[in-house]
């Protein structure tokens, strides 16, 4: 049966920490010959000081990313969407899953009065991607990547955080969203499991669609 094309113009791919989402949305970014949009992570100057000691620079670390995604939001909204299509390796949305598991009570309530009056002009994406896995699969692709400043996450960490944005995705009805299940398959090595992939993404999705892929054998 073949299915009708859906070309979103502004796609947003989002996971936990090390589940490949910047990677993913490099090479999506490539194949659709979309600009990309890179959350700027390496930039934050607290994020290293955060991992060494959570609850004293939680705050001024998911500050500086709120902000910095606000910004690069804003050039969104002052070009044209539709000159180029856009796919982010980011959801605006999910700074709040940050802040609920790292803030203390007084700062995510400092943190709840910023956020939405940042938020209330945010553009939305056609197509939210939440690319899942595992705690161990996360963690030993954290591991693969060997970035210094990821060395003190631990898996209670992760776990906490992938409950948080199983929950937050759960709940998600903002935009269209596909929940790809990547523990067993690997879209940068395996051109066919990127293609199967890619053969989701251009089904119509109207609310939300969940496809868990298992290797060679592709199941919906």
């Amino acid at each position: 049966m073949s299915h009708a094309i859906f070309e979103p113009r502004y796609i947003a791919v989002e996971g936990v920490i090390g589940v490949g989402k910047t990677t993913f949305a490099k090479m999506l970014a490539e194949r659709l010959n979309a600009e990309l949009l890179n959350e700027e992570v390496f930039e934050n100057p607290f994020l290293v000081d955060f991992y060494k000691n959570k609850k004293r620079f939680a705050f001024s670390c998911q500050l500086y990313f709120l902000i910095s995604r606000f910004q690069q939001q804003q050039q969104l909204m002052v070009r044209d969407l539709f000159a180029q299509s856009i796919v982010a390796d980011y959801l605006f949305a999910k700074d709040s899953i940050f802040a609920s598991i790292t803030l203390s009570d007084r700062e995510l309530a400092l943190y709840n009065k910023i956020s939405p009056i940042l938020s209330l002009d945010i553009p939305k994406p056609d197509l939210a991607i939440y690319l899942q896995a595992s705690t161990p699969v996360l963690l030993k692709r954290i591991h693969q990547r060997n970035f210094s400043f990821e060395k003190p996450i631990d898996y209670d960490y992760i776990e906490e955080l992938n409950k948080a944005y199983n929950y937050f995705f759960f709940n998600y009805t903002d935009t269209p969203l596909l929940v790809v299940k990547t523990d067993d398959i690997d879209f940068v090595n395996n051109p066919q499991h990127f293609d199967d992939l890619i053969e989701q993404i251009n089904k119509p999705i109207s609310g939300k669609r969940y496809y868990v892929p298992t290797g060679d054998f592709i199941r919906e």
